[in-house]
């Protein structure tokens, strides 16, 4: 699959080396999205997960007003048309993001804007969160007669149950900055221009792809199903996981190129065993 045919005129699909950079480009509608754009997010996670050369993928939108504002409202109707709006188990019905289509290489997630919405699905769904000055972050569901569950619970993960709950049950009357977001933990990195996310998210992500890709998957693994379990259930899976990489290459070249005073080189297959 070549990057030519994942571009589309509503999301572009780029490489810098090992990393991926998918960017929303309708900022004339706010970086919403419509239906026919999860299908095209699937086809770029899908590159991402099978092409071994992509270490790490930034996510950002075009322009320095919008990150993304979400579904776009216009689509949506009551018959099941729109935005997909038909009785679907969740799995099959958003192909959003990584954590939606099953992906476990790093994410970051820039940040040059307003995040409203269904744009939350990318900020919550993200490893690493970098935002400018003039990112702020809006949940307007009930503002709309919709139910805020699947962004909401996400965001209940990365803030405080209050900030969550203002966000959910107030929609566009609470806006969360950028600043607050970055005391309270949603931001990790705070930049002060929407033209600094993009580059700053390079940096990061640089850094990131120098490390053992296996070994960077099964520790994403570990950390994001720990949510899913009690503690002593999570500690075992993560055991499990530590385990099943001692048969990798990778566990053998990490202390070698580290003994030998050398970069280490990786083997990108998750299965290799020699």
């Amino acid at each position: 699959m070549s990057e030519k045919v994942l571009t589309t005129p509503d999301v572009r699909f780029e490489r810098d080396g090992d990393i991926a950079i998918m960017t929303i480009t309708r900022p004339e509608r706010g970086n919403a999205f419509t239906r026919a754009m999860s299908g095209t997010f699937c086809e770029m996670w899908t590159e991402v997960r099978e092409n071994r050369d992509i270490r790490v993928v930034i996510v950002t939108g075009e322009g320095e007003r919008h990150f993304s504002t979400g579904a776009d409202v216009g689509g949506l109707s009551t018959d099941g048309d729109g935005l997909g709006l038909v009785s679907e188990p969740l799995d099959q019905m958003l192909f959003l993001t990584g954590q939606q289509n099953k992906v476990w290489k790093p994410t970051i997630c820039a940040v040059n804007g307003m995040a409203v919405g269904g744009g939350l699905h990318f900020v919550v769904d993200s490893d690493i969160v970098v935002a400018s000055a003039n990112a702020s972050f809006i949940d307007t569901h009930v503002n709309v007669g919709q139910v805020g569950a699947i962004e909401n619970i996400g965001l209940a993960k990365r803030l405080p149950i209050g900030t969550a709950l203002r966000m959910t049950l107030q929609g566009r009357s609470f806006r969360l900055s950028a600043e607050r977001a970055y005391q309270l933990g949603l931001v990790d990195e705070l930049v002060d221009a929407p033209s600094d996310a993009l580059p700053k998210a390079l940096e990061i992500a640089r850094e990131i792809a120098r490390n053992s890709p296996n070994a960077m998957a099964l520790s994403k693994e570990t950390i994001w199903k720990s949510f899913d379990m009690g503690y002593s259930s999570a500690l075992e899976y993560g055991w499990a996981l530590v385990r099943m990489r001692w048969g990798h290459p990778n566990f053998a070249e990490g202390p070698a190129a580290f003994g030998e005073k050398r970069p280490p080189v990786w083997n990108p297959d998750p299965s290799a065993r020699r």
